[in-house]
């Protein structure tokens, strides 16, 4: 595993690679930043450039370059979570409820409180935006990074600037 870190305008970033995909993006001091994470510090890493590509387009509210490709780690339910994260269009939002709809009708048994636990592990922040989940009243409940950075990433996909 290669690792390297980041900054970005919410503080340190840690990112970690398998060499072939992002298998890590985590916010310091988030809920569930692992704390035995070990590799090789590889800065250069061309899987890293190209995250670091993406998250400088995001920020800037620039038109967004290819997702790098992405490997996080977690139980086939979380996996089938975080796959309909990635299908939220940038600048929308949806309901825990609503995504766990989604899943029952591919056939899985799913709540939105298991939809909530799963969100809550995402390990790839930001790049699976687990940020455009909302509470079934709008609400902006749980993020791993803390609800202000959950409020500032919503503020960056606002489309008026």
């Amino acid at each position: 595993m290669f690792l390297t870190t980041l900054e970005s305008p919410f503080g340190l970033l840690t990112l970690s690679t398998n060499e072939i995909a992002l298998t890590g993006l985590w916010l310091h001091n988030q809920t569930h930043f692992p704390s035995n994470l070990k590799g090789k510090h590889q800065p250069d890493h061309p899987i890293f450039r190209q995250t670091e590509d993406w998250l400088n387009a995001y920020f800037k509210k620039d038109e967004l370059p290819q997702l790098p490709p992405l490997s996080p780690h977690g139980t086939p339910f979380q996996q089938a979570v975080w796959q309909q994260l990635l299908q939220i269009p940038y600048g929308e939002t949806i309901t825990y409820g609503a995504v766990a709809a989604r899943l029952r009708s591919q056939g899985l048994t799913a709540s939105a409180q298991a939809v909530g636990g799963a969100v809550g592990r995402n390990p790839i922040l930001i790049l699976i935006p687990c940020h455009r989940v909302i509470g079934a009243n709008g609400s902006l409940t749980g993020y791993a990074g803390g609800l202000p950075v959950k409020q500032k990433l919503l503020e960056i996909e606002c489309k008026v600037n």
